[in-house]
């Protein structure tokens, strides 16, 4: 018995896009039946490679393919339109991270999917947070769920293994720039991070960001960045990353009243104190005597891969048997939440609130935009292998 294929598009096939396109081709459940490039050349490529349909306007395909879903990888900006267009056709989406450049744009996307699924309860609108897959960040989410750590107090994530050459920057017009990319690190590489920390601890309330821009490449947006977080419950976090150190570091580090987890080199190390040290504080006669603690290794089951398959698979599964989605889109409005508000504290030299002045952050990113060095964007031509980016 044949299995049920979903009907999916991808819409942009440069580095991403045509790995989706040979992650779709590969599956059962999926069928790939057509791709959309502006440049016609690479889009008719991977149709003659996979045996699709291809399109240089994807408003075209929509109109003359039969879909069930497609699968958004073009530069951010453009998901916020193509997500609408789509979702008032009842075509579901899978869209590329970030969510959007700005929160305005996301929460036009959040509204236009509630107005869809008055129409259409089985909608699906899900977004490519692939690293929630990884076994090392499920037990983390797994051991916070239970309450293991007790109360919150410190979250420290230094990320900054995200190197990248002048070279990356330039294989590609809309890189790192205003007017086409409308941010660098916080928008490209670490919305995995910025989704994986809210994932775990929730949203702060308050935030001060520090965000140096063309620093140690010759780009216009952030390559370096400093934030530090202030949570409802007293917990305060830090945000640090970078696109210029090699080596580079990625650590986490959540320090609770019962104890330090400590996530690197995908090995988890739980330090579990045998009593609370808030009450230590609070009742100990001794002025130093440390809490005690059993360091235990944490294991996990991690299937190696980059996860964007499975992403796939979940997104078909989701339309077919009504799973749940690993990632539901709308939840990419804290992510962006968090890289916009970061980036407007830094703009404004002040702290800033969560939920952020939206509005005002479009005005900060559109006055840029404006004086943006890069005037006309040249379309990628070179994509290339980013297997070496997948964490």
């Amino acid at each position: 018995m044949i299995e049920k294929q979903v009907k999916l598009a991808v819409i942009g096939v440069g580095t991403m896009g045509s790995s989706h396109a040979r992650d779709i081709a590969s599956i059962p459940k999926t069928q790939l039946v057509a791709v959309c490039d502006l440049i016609s050349d690479r889009a008719e490529e991977i149709s003659q490679k996979f045996g699709c349909a291809f399109y240089t306007n994807y408003q075209d395909m929509l109109d003359n393919i039969e879909l069930d879903g497609v699968i958004i990888a073009t530069p951010h900006e453009a998901h916020t339109p193509i997500s609408i267009d789509c979702l008032q056709r009842g075509i579901h989406v899978l869209t590329e991270k970030p969510l959007a450049v700005h929160v305005l744009d996301g929460e036009k996307m959040r509204d236009a999917y509630q107005i869809a699924l008055s129409k259409n309860p089985d909608l699906k609108f899900g977004i490519m947070f692939q690293q929630r897959t990884f076994g090392y960040w499920k037990s983390v989410k797994e051991l916070l769920e239970k309450g293991i750590l007790g109360k919150i107090m410190r979250v420290t994530w230094i990320i900054t293994d995200w190197f990248r050459t002048q070279t990356y920057y330039d294989n590609g017009g809309w890189r790192a720039s205003w007017r086409g990319e409308g941010g660098g690190v916080l928008l490209n590489q670490c919305p995995h991070n910025l989704d994986l920390l809210q994932w775990f601890v929730g949203m702060p309330e308050k935030i001060y960001g520090f965000a140096k821009l063309g620093k140690y490449h010759n780009i216009e947006v952030e390559d370096e960045v400093t934030a530090y977080f202030e949570y409802a419950n007293g917990a305060i976090g830090h945000f640090i990353t970078s696109t210029a150190e090699s080596p580079g570091t990625n650590r986490l580090e959540i320090t609770a009243e019962m104890g330090k987890l400590v996530v690197e080199k995908e090995k988890i190390t739980f330090w579990h104190n045998k009593s609370s040290s808030i009450d230590e504080i609070q009742f100990s006669p001794n002025p130093y005597n440390l809490v005690e603690n059993e360091e235990k290794n944490i294991s996990f089951t991690h299937h190696g891969t980059p996860g964007h398959r499975l992403m796939i698979e979940n997104f078909a599964n989701a339309i077919l048997y009504q799973d749940p989605l690993i990632a539901p889109a709308i939840e990419g409005l804290n992510q962006l939440q968090l890289s916009n508000a970061i980036m407007l504290s830094s703009f404004l030299n002040q702290p800033v609130e969560i939920p952020i002045d939206a509005v005002r952050y479009k005005n900060e990113i559109l006055e840029r935009v404006k004086n943006s060095r890069i005037q006309t964007i040249k379309i990628q031509s070179n994509p290339f292998d980013a297997s070496k980016s997948f964490r």
